[in-house]
């Protein structure tokens, strides 16, 4: 007679459990309603902003199995979505070059990447994954830097070509913001607009420092003098990284100085409490930067966030 041990089959009797049904994914809960307009403005010849908005997403689905229906889920999606806004610099066609091909590089490395940030809602990984996103975005910045610097070296009628770049990625209720020069990123919550970015220019820097009033920055004659960007003539970038919790009914928006230097903050804030529609909202944005001069490119990228509730979130 042979033992248990012995035997090729055991049967073993396990205690019963409910199949497990994870809940819904939440960052497939949240909506966004987005807008996003670009214009050449009244003056210049050519548009040397850029902008992209991605969405981003992985999923499992059932294809077949033998367990019962009901024991596993059918699909399962995660979303994140990402944006960004780059004005360039440099004359002639150079800033336009650097821009398109500063977002081109960057959706590059993102698509080569091994891993994408897709999962920071595991609290016990979660700290991991959001210092591990801040350390690749910081990466792709230095990347895309060092390609437009090899660019101008093999075509040198391109050289001291740069471009500002603001970005932003948000998993479910979680928004990175990255940020090199003085394209902007602001915050709509509650009828409040709120800068998240700070301009890397050299009228700012003079503010900072106290050598002049904080007011005379936007009519300062260095306030679009760059002191970062990507390219352009210097060898080191400054790169800003900040991340925040979105709320429901936050807007996000990112957009060029041909709309801060055409438009006030307040008034900015007017037009989005007028208007809740990202595409009307960018639309009337634009006709009164236009309105009032379009010195320059006017780019402007807009996000509403339908948010759950947080229970939703917890099941």
């Amino acid at each position: 007679m042979r033992s248990a041990s012995d035997a090729d089959t055991v049967i073993m009797e396990l205690p019963l459990m409910d199949p497990l049904q994870p809940p819904r994914p939440f960052s497939s809960l949240v909506q966004i309603d987005f807008g996003a307009m670009t214009h050449v403005g009244n003056v210049r010849s050519n548009n040397e902003d850029a902008f992209i908005i991605y969405r981003a997403g992985r999923y499992w689905e059932k294809v077949k199995t033998s367990l019962e229906a009901g024991d596993l889920p059918d699909r399962s999606d995660e979303m994140g979505y990402g944006m960004a806004v780059a004005d360039g610099v440099g004359g002639a066609t150079a800033g336009e070059v650097a821009s398109s091909m500063a977002i081109r590089v960057l959706v590059s490395l993102i698509l080569n990447a091994a891993k994408w940030a897709l999962k920071l809602d595991n609290p016990e990984t979660r700290e991991v994954e959001l210092l591990d996103v801040k350390q690749r975005a910081e990466a792709y910045f230095q990347r895309v830097d060092h390609t437009l610097m090899e660019y101008t070296e093999a075509y040198p009628r391109l050289k001291g070509m740069g471009t500002t770049l603001t970005g932003a990625y948000s998993f479910g209720d979680d928004l990175f913001i990255l940020h090199i020069g003085d394209t902007r990123a602001y915050l709509f919550r509650q009828s409040n607009l709120k800068r998240l970015t700070h301009d890397q220019t050299v009228a700012q820097a003079l503010a900072d420092s106290g050598a002049i009033p904080q007011d005379e920055v936007s009519s300062h004659r260095l306030r679009h003098t760059l002191t970062s960007c990507l390219g352009g003539e210097s060898r080191k970038i400054q790169m800003e990284i900040r991340h925040l919790r979105l709320m429901d009914g936050d807007r996000l928006l990112l957009c060029s100085d041909g709309l801060t230097d055409m438009l006030s903050e307040p008034e900015i804030a007017e037009v989005m409490q007028a208007k809740e529609g990202s595409s009307e909202a960018c639309h009337d944005l634009l006709n009164l930067a236009l309105e009032k001069g379009g010195a320059d490119n006017v780019t402007i990228v807009l996000a509403r966030y339908s948010i759950p509730a947080a229970e939703v979130k917890k099941q």
